[in-house]
């Protein structure tokens, strides 16, 4: 089980590294200056294969595996938090400023700004989840929205007020 999930992590990565690369042509194309690196931190393991994922604050469970050279980031993180995940759409492949809400054509364009479509100029994803469990290098996580191997690419607390009264 262990070697499938160091082969996984592996395929995922350079997948991602590949995807990378493509962007960032195009990036430099349209813009005419260097990109942002970001490397990601682990992946998505979900019952979501396909190009939809569930809908923001579903009520369904997904994994989040980070790379071993991470683990000592997860201290403090526990059961019940609730923590923001950013994540690449890694299978946006284009967008256009205005699309309609979830593909639903009977319903009105938006702006891609006011819609949380994975086809956006920046294909960039942020989740409020719940910890459900932490099992290693594994979040056990409900109401991420993203499908099977997404690259995750941060992980930070949601803010509360007693976070800065220094009480985790």
């Amino acid at each position: 089980m262990c070697v499938i999930l160091v082969i996984a992590t592996i395929v995922v990565f350079l997948l991602v590294d590949w995807m990378i690369q493509r962007r960032r042509k195009r990036v430099r194309d349209a813009v005419g200056s260097d990109p942002l690196v970001m490397k990601p931190i682990g992946y998505v393991q979900t019952e979501f294969p396909g190009d939809d994922g569930p809908d923001g604050g579903s009520s369904e469970t997904s994994s989040i595996v980070l790379d071993p050279s991470f683990a000592e980031g997860l201290r403090g993180i526990h059961v019940g938090q609730d923590i923001l995940v950013s994540f690449w759409f890694h299978r946006s492949e284009d967008y256009t400023l205005l699309q309609h809400p979830r593909g639903d054509r009977t319903r009105q364009k938006r702006g891609v700004f006011a819609l949380r479509s994975s086809r956006r100029p920046n294909p960039l994803g942020l989740s409020q989840v719940t910890v459900l469990a932490v099992e290693g290098v594994v979040l056990r996580v409900r109401g991420l929205d993203a499908v099977d191997g997404t690259p995750v690419l941060d992980l930070k607390p949601v803010v509360n007020p007693d976070f800065d009264n220094g009480t985790p």
